[in-house]
């Protein structure tokens, strides 16, 4: 395809819906680099008789639908956010592309008998690693993973990461700031599957369960941490929802110290939402706490919970951007029925008071280190 077709295509691509803006795109040079590559290859070409194709970690389908266009067929996708998802189905309609992919999870059927993987390299060596598990034990012996990230974001580690799983793994040269990592030849994986994890938080006294892609992993991260010294100063809620949960520690110690609560623990990422379900139930709270894969609460109520539990994310992709967070503020006023609240911790130089005075009502400093601030919202009616 001539580099003016790939700009034809990827120009007609959004992130929609997820947070866009001016210095966000739907794709880059990367997917540009796998499609490329994946053409040349000899023996596991995107277009060889037979092949079969699978792609993981495509952003808003630029990957799935420029195979497609390139004439790549059946081709199975795995995206771990379901605004990726989202975003991959609308962007095939708005290009008049009618089926020919199926979104999968990662696992056997997504894998199964792949000559080929494209992956968009994720910023976690767990989430690669349990990737490269998965390329390893279900795809195709003869597979081709063709690895790619931008520079700046890669590390040796990942070429340590894939060599646990593949005989051969090769850095190639980079090209527009993006590099390719070529690995073939599978390794024997073990019987069991290393992921989710599972440690016992002694500080905490909670057992917690965590996939490869989920942030932190089973430790308990500093906003987090900071939001729960205030966890007796909250309010006893009929229904509650730890909104972005996720490996769902917030909901499962706001359930525990509040047993006559209904808890909602909500993510747009299937890997947190697995680990928050798997967190409930190591801890005898799977049958109070309802895990919910979402984005933004969109499928709840409107006024429908009396408190909501926030500690939003200030990274989108590589860029730190405040306009995932203003959106699950603005989702909170929504769900929020007139007089719940909205309980956020944020890191303090992001200066969200202004936005929480706006979309929720009246807030209030319930404290500050510092790094964070954590305030308190009241829904206005």
């Amino acid at each position: 395809m001539a580099d003016n077709s790939f700009e034809s295509l990827f120009a007609r691509l959004r992130r929609f819906p997820d947070v866009e803006a001016d210095n966000l795109q739907a794709w880059d040079a990367t997917d540009r680099l796998l499609l490329d590559s994946a053409l040349e290859m000899p023996a596991a070409g995107l277009l060889q008789p037979g092949g079969r194709l699978a792609v993981v970690g495509d952003r808003y389908g630029a990957l799935t639908l420029g195979a497609l266009t390139l004439g790549a067929e059946g081709v199975r996708v795995q995206q771990d956010l379901i605004t990726g998802e989202r975003a991959l189905r609308a962007n095939a309609e708005a290009l008049g592309i009618d089926g020919g992919f199926e979104q999968l999870p990662l696992g056997a059927e997504l894998l199964e008998g792949a000559s080929l993987v494209l992956l968009q390299l994720p910023r976690s060596l767990a989430e690669l690693e349990e990737i490269a598990d998965a390329v390893a034990r279900y795809a195709a012996p003869e597979v081709v993973l063709l690895a790619g990230g931008r520079v700046k974001h890669m590390s040796l580690g990942m070429n340590a990461v894939l060599a646990r799983c593949f005989e051969d793994v090769q850095p190639q040269l980079a090209r527009q700031k993006s590099r390719l990592l070529l690995a073939r030849n599978t390794r024997p994986v073990p019987a069991a599957l290393p992921f989710p994890v599972t440690e016992v938080n002694d500080e905490l006294g909670l057992t917690v369960c965590a996939r490869g892609a989920v942030f932190a992993g089973t430790g308990l991260d500093i906003g987090t941490r900071f939001l729960l010294d205030f966890l007796t100063r909250m309010p006893h809620a009929t229904h509650a929802v730890d909104l972005g949960c996720g490996t769902g520690i917030l909901a499962a110690m706001y359930a525990r110290a509040n047993p006559g609560a209904r808890v909602t623990a909500t993510d747009r990422s299937a890997a947190a939402v697995d680990s928050a379900l798997a967190t409930s139930r190591a801890n005898g709270l799977d049958g109070r706490i309802d895990v919910l894969q979402d984005d933004a609460m969109s499928s709840l109520p409107d006024a429908s919970a009396d408190l909501v539990l926030l500690n939003p994310p200030f990274h989108l992709e590589a860029a730190v951007h405040s306009g995932a967070g203003i959106k699950l503020i603005e989702a909170a006023g929504r769900v929020l029925a007139p007089g719940g609240e909205l309980w956020t911790v944020f890191n303090s130089h992001l200066h969200y008071r202004p936005a929480l005075e706006r979309l929720i009502g009246p807030t209030r400093e319930a404290g500050r280190n510092p790094k964070f601030t954590v305030t308190a919202s009241t829904r206005r009616p």
